[in-house]
């Protein structure tokens, strides 16, 4: 493993500032007052109802409160908040929408990537470790029409588990990008499968998972976020049959519809084939 790890304080830094500029651009969502109060009481009642059947004692939950502090200081909300809490936000969007299944965000991604065509190689370093892999695939609409000119908004981890603009050694950009689809909705993207990876631990986040017996892992996985005109947007993750920590991963993000099972292809580079259904927006 590299000796220039990302830190928790750093990833959850730059985590911040992407979620930032992402709300800014796109203005974020009014919610009444009723709803604040309804959602804000539901969340309330569920913690005194924890308190009441475990009898947390006062000891626990100063405790509680200190770790708390220590989150919001460290800079550390947007990683705890996407391991923990958004995989039960996105199952809850999931109930009215429909195509392909989507995934949690994570707190990796990075706006404003460049845009490359239909068939593309990804930005990577010259000397990119990693098995290479094609991943290739169509859009299409829930009728079965291609969508041409979509875009797939695709990044991941290299093959020691670390994203470009979260760890200082990888230079801006690495194995990011928006590729976009032909006129018959097709793409082909040449890059490195990706590693699992340990979300940061030395911080409060890694803290509670020590605490708790609980492992920090991520199995591999590609994240996209497939866009067109007049579709909704999916947000989803791709993983790796058989890889470790699939079924195991601290996220919970895991879902069956959504693991690639990569063969070798006749250049010896793995290939693995995903199609994406747009649904009207």
């Amino acid at each position: 493993m590299t000796t220039t790890s990302p830190t928790a304080a750093g990833s959850g830094a730059n985590a911040t500032q992407a979620f930032r500029a992402a709300r800014q651009s796109s203005g974020g969502e009014v919610t009444s007052p009723e709803r604040v109060s309804d959602v804000v009481q539901a969340v309330l009642s569920g913690v005194h109802e924890a308190i009441r059947a475990k009898k947390v004692t006062y000891p626990e939950f100063q405790a509680a409160k200190q770790w708390l502090i220590d989150l919001g200081e460290g800079g550390e909300w947007p990683l705890f908040l996407d391991v923990f809490v958004e995989h039960v936000v996105e199952e809850v969007a999931a109930e009215t929408q429909h195509g392909t299944k989507g995934s949690i965000l994570g707190p990796y991604y990075l706006p404003d990537q460049p845009k490359l065509p239909s068939v593309s190689t990804l930005p990577m370093r010259s000397d990119e470790k990693g098995k290479p892999l094609v991943f290739t695939g169509q859009v299409r609409d829930t009728d079965g029409n291609p969508v041409a000119g979509a875009e797939l908004d695709l990044w991941q981890a290299d093959d020691e588990g670390y994203y470009s603009g979260f760890a200082p050694h990888l230079p801006e950009g690495n194995l990011r990008g928006v590729v976009v689809s032909d006129g018959h909705g097709r793409f082909e993207v040449t890059t490195i499968q990706p590693a699992p990876y340990r979300i940061p631990t030395d911080g409060p986040t890694g803290g509670l998972i020590e605490a708790a017996g609980w492992h920090p892992w991520r199995p591999a996985h590609l994240h996209l976020i497939v866009r067109a005109p007049g579709h909704r947007n999916i947000t989803t993750q791709l993983y790796f049959q058989g890889g470790r920590w699939v079924d195991d991963d601290v996220a919970q993000a895991t879902k069956p519809e959504l693991v690639l099972d990569p063969r070798p292809g006749d250049d010896g580079k793995l290939r693995a084939r995903y199609d994406f259904v747009l649904e009207p927006a």
